[in-house]
């Protein structure tokens, strides 16, 4: 079902607006320079402002059954994300027990297999099976986190083009048109999600710790569906993903400062967002504001590519940062998953191979982060990756190997991925050892910001 078809039955509780005045002259029509939103520029008229918040008012006068019932929605509204995307998953039929059991299992095993790989601990406390609405249920607290940042700044733009004058006068219609915005977020976010839940196989699949802390949770629905296509057992199959997701959860729960940083990272590149202001005074050129009572327009506003994001030093860099550290997690967790599986079952290289074709190609995870929170979530130098931990076990040892996660500091950068002999070279060298006083300091600060002092992400899922 595309956008526009889903929003054909107007969940918003509104109706189709028409233009209370189609006859408009050229000049209505035709702001001039540096006047975005047809104001007048220089020649601001109050008269005209107030016959077009007027217009507007009558328009959103349907949505006073929606808003009144109590508190904000915020930037994005999540209950109408979870309503639209429980709508399309549809039912779904509960998990019989032999399949809960059977994943149990399956992750009991490969933490067994997973303890000779690597000296990081087990970090699931109990394993789960999810139907794609417990999936969405599980991971929506951390998807807020991810997508508040660049509906913030989406909703702000508006106001900050305003004219001084017109900011005062606008003031309840710019509450109106955020939540318009959340609205139109929130049904782009539950669809998206409800796309996503049936396709995702664990709760860790895109590589961001999205569900609760130490839960390992995997979907026995898609996981039957890509059995279908594959040679290997569906035992197999299960168990190798049981791996994976237990190897995340080793690096979540005992590595304190990743969750946060990815998150941080994820958080920092939308709240660094600039908005081309001179693309959304072209759009504003023919734009008739009566189309803002119409969800599937507002919705199309926000796909056309006006907010498109030009890109900023800080930006690129944090991009880089992030993707080098998504890179550095699914390598290892290759890694750490052939050498638990790699001689017990024999399709791990190729279901390896297959997985990370899936992440390299951009799937609905890749499509999701980038019409919702503005960033490609694509590990570009995965296989370098998995190379460099392969290399760095082969040199150092596995414990040599998982002693570089105890700082950010200690971990490679992306030149280290092109160039993996001269960081190991440097861990053979014993640098780490430089890092002992700052790795006391971080660990000082990850005590206090334990004790709620300072901030160390949000609460329940994504705990640091």
């Amino acid at each position: 079902m595309s956008t526009v078809e889903g929003m054909a039955d107007l969940p918003f509780g509104f109706s189709p607006g028409d233009d209370p005045d189609p006859d408009r002259s050229k000049k209505d029509r035709d702001p001039g320079p540096g006047d975005p939103f047809g104001f007048g520029g220089g020649d601001f008229n109050t008269a005209d402002l107030g016959q077009i918040f007027t217009r507007l008012g009558q328009m959103f006068s349907g949505a006073g059954s929606v808003m009144a019932g109590g508190k904000a929605a915020g930037p994005v509204n999540y209950d109408l994300a979870r309503q639209l995307a429980a709508s399309s998953i549809g039912f779904a039929a509960p998990i019989p027990a032999a399949t809960a059991n059977a994943i149990s299992d399956a992750v009991h095993l490969a933490e067994t297999w997973l303890d000779g790989a690597t000296a990081l601990p087990a970090g699931t406390t109990k394993a789960v099976a999810w139907t794609p609405s417990d999936w969405v249920d599980g991971t929506l607290d951390t998807w807020k986190r991810l997508c508040d940042p660049m509906a913030e700044q989406i909703s702000a733009v508006w106001a900050s083009a305003l004219p001084e004058e017109a900011k005062a006068m606008a003031g309840p219609l710019l509450a109106m048109m955020t939540q318009m915005g959340g609205m139109a977020f929130g049904s782009q976010l539950g669809q998206a999600l409800g796309r996503l839940s049936q396709e995702v196989l664990t709760s860790t699949d895109i590589g961001l710790p999205l569900g609760p802390k130490g839960v390992a949770a995997l979907m026995p629905e898609a996981i039957e569906a890509l059995s279908e296509g594959h040679e290997q057992p569906r035992s197999e199959i299960l168990t190798f993903l049981s791996a994976r997701e237990a190897a995340h959860h080793r690096l979540f729960s005992h590595v304190p400062w990743l969750a946060s940083q990815l998150l941080n990272a994820v958080e920092s590149y939308a709240k660094g967002m600039k908005i081309d202001m001179n693309g959304i005074e072209e759009l504003a050129q023919g734009f008739n504001p009566a189309s803002l009572a119409d969800p599937a327009a507002m919705e199309k506003l926000l796909t056309e590519g006006v907010f498109e994001p030009k890109a900023t030093p800080e930006q690129t860099a944090a991009l880089e940062r992030l993707e080098t550290m998504l890179a550095l997690i699914e390598g290892w967790v290759q890694t750490v998953v052939t050498a638990a599986l790699g001689d017990r079952i024999p399709g791990t290289a190729a279901l390896s191979e297959m997985l990370r074709r899936r992440r390299a190609t951009g799937g609905p995870a890749e499509q999701t982060f980038a019409t919702l929170v503005g960033l490609e979530l694509r590990p570009r130098k995965m296989r370098e990756a998995a190379v460099l931990w392969k290399r760095l076990t082969e040199a150092a040892g596995i414990d040599a190997r998982d002693a570089v996660w105890q700082h950010p500091d200690l971990l490679p950068d992306s030149t280290d991925l092109d160039e993996s002999a001269a960081f190991i070279d440097r861990v053979l060298g014993g640098d780490i050892s430089d890092l002992d006083t700052e790795i006391a300091e971080f660990e000082k600060l990850t005590d206090t910001n334990d004790t709620g002092e300072t901030e160390s992400g949000p609460d329940g899922p994504v705990d640091s």
